[in-house]
């Protein structure tokens, strides 16, 4: 609307006045200025992060650009390498890409944006819904044991099968806290005032537990040798510790860290780093001893299992306690059943917002097709006017449609495969995938939807004669 402004009255009055080329607006770039405010504005209420508000804002405005770009470079090649030998019909349909009052630019991009936002948000649905599913909800344990002491260990795990219950994991967990690293002390650490290390990693109690292999379904080396078992008494020992904690902390592969466990100095060298999945249920834990160092210091074991029912948890846990009083059960089957409802609840909001973005895209589509109905109207009774046939003023809008809807569906898919990667791959840390039949279903829709509104667009000029359809244009 902004363009009104500077159009003269001769303009409209007389067609053979050229048009000024227009300078640089002021006013335009202040409204484009005040429109990604808005939407810089309008995502940081939402996250209340500045960051992705800022990095959102940009991505848009790149889609829009490369949308932008994409509808000028299409009209110059259509125009450069013309296709001169190509049948009448496909001839005119491309010709009407580039030509005055075209809609290859409003088109490209209205329609590009709203399958990208469409087809990404499809995209992340299933990202989402698949994450949830790798988890394993269904067959984790859903009671969790603690504090059972070394020598009741083997008689709780025969409670269990009496149960025909099975312990899924069983693990020995000693606490210790830190008491140097690289041969500064705790103390010392703390009052250094250039420290980068968190208070917190020094003054917390660390839960460690000792194994000779590594869980490869919830965690993998990503630097150093993990060894297994310690050779000898005088041996060093070499420890794993979370990659994440290692950053944090400083921590590299041959540092020296010496533990207090329980009065007990234990020194050992960080032998290797792990990656985590701590989205499991699955105990982790940040530190990992070997075997042959604290299978003698004060420990208590943790098991896990799963119970098939309320009945059944009832009965098991009466009979456990009677028996050991001091051992601590957790049923983990109401969280279990709170987290399935929250997912659940998330998978209905995403599915409603996919929703809504597709009503909210054919709106769009519909109003970007009704601004060229004026010129779809002169150009359809200049051809009928020239004798041609209804069926190929039909044909040569359905094939117009077919170009613009293609183009405008593949470009929105592609950049929405690259938002969802980014998405994947920065914000929720899963492994990136699409369906294929489910792209190949949305270019097929959305092409299906901008050749119907269009066509939709360009009733009551088929059937009825030039003059008719000019005076009810004109009425």
């Amino acid at each position: 609307m902004l363009s009104i402004r500077k159009i003269s009255p001769l303009r409209t009055l007389r067609a053979s006045v050229e048009e000024k080329k227009s300078s640089i607006d002021p006013l335009r770039g202040l409204v484009i200025l005040l429109i990604l405010l808005f939407i810089f504005g309008f995502v940081y209420f939402q996250l209340q992060r500045i960051a992705p508000a800022f990095f959102f804002t940009i991505a848009l405005l790149l889609a829009f650009l490369l949308l932008n770009g994409l509808g000028r470079t299409v009209m110059w090649l259509v125009r450069r390498f013309f296709p001169v030998s190509w049948n009448y019909l496909w001839r005119q349909s491309l010709a009407n890409l580039y030509r005055p009052n075209n809609q290859t630019l409003i088109l490209l991009v209205s329609i590009g944006l709203g399958t990208a936002l469409i087809t990404t948000l499809y995209f992340t649905q299933g990202l989402l819904i698949n994450r949830v599913a790798r988890s394993g909800i269904e067959g984790q344990p859903n009671m969790v044991l603690f504090d059972i002491q070394n020598k009741d260990k083997d008689a709780v795990a025969d409670i269990v099968r009496k149960f025909n219950l099975k312990v899924q994991q069983q693990m020995p967990v000693v606490t210790m806290r830190i008491a140097k690293i690289n041969g500064r002390s705790r103390k010392a650490l703390l009052n250094d005032q250039q420290r980068k290390i968190p208070r917190w990693t020094l003054y917390r109690e660390y839960r460690v537990t000792y194994r000779d292999t590594i869980n490869t379904e919830l965690e993998k080396v990503s630097k150093g040798t993990w060894q297994g078992k310690v050779s000898s008494v005088n041996a060093p020992i070499y420890i794993s510790v979370d990659e994440q904690h290692a950053t944090r902390m400083g921590l590299s592969i041959g540092d020296k860290i010496t533990f207090n466990v329980q009065g007990l100095m234990v020194p050992t060298i960080v032998g290797s780093l792990r990656q985590i999945k701590w989205g499991s249920f699955s105990p982790n834990f940040l530190l990992l001893f070997p075997k042959g160092v604290l299978e003698e210091a004060p420990q208590f074991h943790v098991m896990m299992m799963r119970v098939p029912n309320t009945s059944v948890s009832g009965r098991f846990q009466k009979a456990l306690v009677e028996k050991y009083p001091g051992i601590s059960v957790i049923d983990l089957g109401l969280v279990v059943k709170t987290i399935d409802d929250v997912l659940g609840q998330v998978a209905f909001v995403i599915q409603f917002m996919a929703l809504f973005s597709i009503l909210t895209g054919l709106v769009v589509l519909a109003g970007s097709v009704i601004i060229s109905r004026f010129q779809r109207v002169q150009e359809s009774v200049l051809l009928r006017t020239l004798g041609a046939s209804r069926r190929q003023i039909l044909w040569i809008n359905v094939l117009e449609y077919f170009f613009l809807g293609s183009l405008a569906s593949l470009s929105g898919i592609v950049l929405a495969v690259f938002s969802t990667y980014a998405l994947a791959h920065f914000a929720f840390k899963v492994p990136f995938y699409i369906h294929y039949w489910s792209t190949f279903a949305i270019y097929f829709i959305i092409t299906a939807v901008t050749i119907m509104i269009g066509m939709l667009n360009s009733r009551g000029i088929l059937n009825k004669p030039p003059l008719e359809v000019l005076r009810n244009e004109h009425a």
